[in-house]
């Protein structure tokens, strides 16, 4: 396989996975809009293309690292007919959908599209201990899988179909942004009373730590059909969460985010489950509104 590889978009993804197969001895090419992103690493030896066509026309194995796949299309606009025989892997986030297109739209330009989703941030692209998500035709990513381990050492095959990678980013990032948002909303809780967020921060830890015996004792309750209020209950967290928002608002903190949550919790006490576990809020989350 050639170790050459273009990387399109320079932001901090982009910069370090360019960084990465600088450290691993590939060639690489780079385009980004503005072209000063590129200065350190054009000094570390890469190659800055004048254009996206150029970048494309560079090698055959494309990293596009957007901030989502509408700026693919107005990056790429105009430099289509250097698509064909390229492929084009995708780490910019977006919906299913919205991949299911883009490769569709990269097929018939002649090209490959693979999906990805990358489980890393910046800092630690490159290491052997972080995953990736990839979905799209099994022999692009089986022929470039030396190089997507550059990016993560791991990488997670999810078939065929363009929208698997995407989706299972998402599923991720359901969890990662309003789990750090409740991080940001504890911060300001304890710094309203002048406790710092370094003082709280081993009891957060530890809070996030054991989230995991949670989801491992609920999954296989969840796929049973079973929400049975025998550990937790509505209820319970209907009495929490008022708690909770008493509390931000009695400091003069901005409750909006927990309140949302013991809007969600009261909606399923109000519909008649407020003797069964938390959990009952997944089918009726998958209700139609």
């Amino acid at each position: 396989m050639s170790r050459s590889v273009t990387v399109i978009g320079l932001g901090p993804m982009g910069q370090a996975m360019a960084g990465a197969f600088l450290d691993k001895g590939y060639e690489v090419t780079v385009w980004n809009r503005t072209p000063s992103r590129a200065d350190a690493l054009v000094a570390r030896g890469a190659h800055l293309a004048a254009s996206p066509e150029q970048a494309l026309r560079a090698n055959e194995l494309v990293i596009l690292s957007l901030i989502d796949y509408d700026a693919m299309y107005g990056t790429l606009k105009g430099a289509e007919d250097a698509v064909a025989g390229r492929v084009l892997v995708n780490l910019s986030s977006d919906t299913p959908e919205k991949a299911r297109a883009a490769a569709r739209w990269v097929s018939e330009l002649g090209g490959t599209h693979l999906t990805g989703g990358v489980l890393s941030p910046p800092p630690t692209i490159g290491s052997p201990d972080m995953s990736t998500f990839y979905s799209g035709p099994r022999e692009a990513f089986d022929r470039h899988l030396p190089a997507l381990e550059v990016i993560t050492g791991k990488t997670d095959y999810r078939g065929e179909d363009p929208g698997l990678a995407a989706l299972m980013y998402q599923l991720n990032m359901v969890v990662f942004w309003p789990a750090i948002f409740a991080y940001w909303q504890a911060v300001a809780l304890a710094g309203a009373h002048g406790i710092s967020a370094s003082e709280i921060a081993p009891y957060v830890t530890h809070n996030f730590a054991g989230m995991g015996q949670f989801i491992d004792f609920y999954a296989p309750r969840i796929d049973a059909g079973n929400h049975g209020g025998d550990v937790d209950r509505i209820s319970m967290g209907v009495a929490s969460m008022e708690h909770v928002v008493h509390t931000n608002a009695d400091a003069g903190v901005d409750a909006a985010f927990p309140r949302a949550v013991l809007d969600a919790f009261r909606k399923a006490e109000e519909a008649g489950h407020g003797g069964d576990s938390t959990s009952r809020l997944v089918p009726l989350l998958r209700e139609t509104a």
